[in-house]
């Protein structure tokens, strides 16, 4: 793979992991509610759900999603349920407040919340179709596919990771705890109209 063509990638996957979707609501809710170390791990969780559909993508077995309409169907209704879980949970929460006390859900729960919001996203299977057919050749070494699946998976852990600890070191993260309970119920809200998008 060119150096060029390296670039290429890294670009779109920048785009791909700064818009906004229910992985930076998930990841954010978690630095809020909980710390910067249970944002992290979200972080990294999601990365490992996020490699997992590269690899599947860059072997070919995603393909099997978007010509099985049946698959795709019930994945993407078992993750418009998870997110609508996750939405009434943020609802409900009160997690602002338990932060500011030093009261944390446990760190696994974020490595869980982050890792199903990337498994149960088929999405991301037709988005790496997509990216993927443009550098995929027949002739493609085992290395290529190996840098290809590590720029996408460190990228999208890189992102987040970054934006929680700017938002940690500048202040911002402990000035919008003290709000998390606002914070919370318009995440809550922006999950479930997530969730109610994707189903329909």
């Amino acid at each position: 793979m060119s150096l060029l063509t390296w670039l290429s990638l890294v670009a779109v996957c920048c785009l791909g992991a700064m818009s906004p979707g229910p992985s930076l609501a998930v990841v954010l809710r978690h630095a809020l509610s909980n710390s910067t170390r249970h944002a992290v791990v979200a972080a990294l969780s999601h990365a490992i759900g996020v490699a997992m559909w590269a690899m599947l993508t860059i072997w070919g077995l995603a393909v099997l999603v978007v010509e099985t309409p049946q698959i795709f169907q019930v994945i993407t209704y078992v993750g418009a349920a998870y997110l609508a879980w996750l939405g009434i949970k943020a609802l409900r929460s009160k997690g602002g407040q338990l932060a500011l006390e030093g009261q944390q859900v446990p760190v696994s729960a974020a490595a869980w919340d982050g890792l199903m919001v990337s498994v149960l996203n088929p999405k991301l299977a037709v988005f790496f179709i997509a990216l993927f057919s443009q550098f995929v050749s027949a002739d493609l070494l085992l290395a290529d596919k190996l840098i290809m699946m590590s720029t996408v998976t460190v990228i999208d852990s890189g992102w987040y990771i970054l934006l929680t600890v700017l938002l940690a070191r500048t202040g911002l993260l402990t000035k919008m705890q003290k709000g998390a309970a606002t914070v919370d119920k318009v995440s809550g809200v922006v999950l479930l109209g997530l969730a109610l998008k994707i189903a329909i």
